[in-house]
C-alpha cells in the first residue's frame, strides 16, 4: 500500500538528538494516542511525503509499522525549514478506521458566478471547512457550487452541502463566497479626464500648492528619495 510509512521507535528527544537523527536522513515524529501516552518515533521524510502523495495530502490516513505492529494515524501538525522548507518534526493523531474524526478540508469553487459575469467581483473568504467524517471516508474537498451568485449575493456556510455521511461543523454561520459590488470610480477621477479641468480646493487628488509638503501617504515627487521600508523576519517553530 502506497500510505504505509515504516517507523522506528526512539528514546532520546530533545534538539541534540533531533539534529543527529536529520544528520542520518530522518526526522523525530510523536504520535500523540486518546488513551496512551505519546510514542516517540523516528521515519524517512521522503518515504512520509511519497505516502501522502494522494489527492487528500495531508488529510491522507497512513499506516505506521513499527516493531512488528501497526498503528493508522492522521498528521495533526509538522515542521517545516523556513528556507529550504524541508521536513523538520511530523505529529500524528491516531485514529480508528471506523470512527469519525475532525480534519479541515479543502474547498473547491465550482462553477462560474452569474454576478462575476455581469461585472462583480467573485471573492472566496474561506479556503477550508471543517469537517467530522469517518476516518476512511474523509473527502478531499468540498465543492461549493457559485453558478446562481449574484451580483452582492453570498454563500454561507449553512448552505454548503456536504457529501454523504460528512457533517460540517461551524460556530457562526459565516461567509465562503460572496460577489462583491464593483468599485465606484471617484468623481474626481471624471473631472480629472475633462481637459483643462482643475479639481476644486480640498477635493480628493488635487496637486498641492507650490512649496507645500505632500500629504502622508501620497506619491513622492519625481527624482525624490523613497522612504525606507520596515521588514519583518519568519520565525520558525521548534
Amino acid at each position: 500500500m502506497a500510505n504505509v510509512v515504516s517507523a522506528q521507535r526512539r528514546e532520546e528527544k530533545g534538539k541534540g538528538p533531533a539534529r543527529r537523527l536529520r544528520m542520518k536522513g530522518l526526522i523525530p515524529a510523536v504520535v500523540y494516542g486518546r488513551k496512551a501516552d505519546p510514542t516517540h518515533l523516528s521515519l524517512d521524510p521522503a518515504a512520509l511525503l511519497k505516502a501522502i502523495e494522494t489527492p487528500h495530502k495531508f488529510n491522507t490516513v497512513l499506516t505506521l509499522q513499527m516493531d512488528g505492529a501497526e498503528k493508522h494515524v492522521l498528521f495533526k501538525d509538522w515542521e517545516v525549514d523556513p528556507v529550504t522548507r524541508r521536513l523538520l518534526h511530523a505529529d500524528f493523531l491516531e485514529v480508528k478506521l471506523d470512527e469519525a474524526v475532525k480534519v479541515s478540508v479543502p474547498v473547491a469553487i465550482v462553477g462560474k458566478a452569474v454576478g462575476a459575469l455581469e461585472g462583480g467581483i467573485l471573492s472566496v473568504s474561506a479556503h477550508e471547512i471543517v469537517v467530522e467524517a469517518i476516518a476512511s471516508r474523509i473527502p478531499a474537498q468540498i465543492e461549493v457550487d457559485v453558478t446562481n451568485l449574484k451580483v452582492g449575493a453570498s454563500i454561507h456556510i449553512s448552505e454548503v452541502k456536504a457529501p454523504e455521511g460528512v457533517k460540517i461543523k461551524y460556530a457562526t454561520d459565516y461567509v465562503v463566497a460572496l460577489v462583491a459590488v464593483p468599485e465606484k470610480e471617484e468623481v474626481v477621477a471624471a473631472v480629472a479626464a475633462v481637459p483643462g479641468a482643475v479639481p476644486a480646493e480640498g477635493a480628493a487628488g488635487a496637486a498641492p500648492a507650490a512649496g507645500a509638503a505632500p500629504a502622508a501617504g501620497a506619491a513622492p515627487a519625481a527624482g525624490a528619495a523613497p522612504a525606507k521600508a520596515e521588514g519583518k523576519g519568519d520565525k520558525g517553530k521548534k
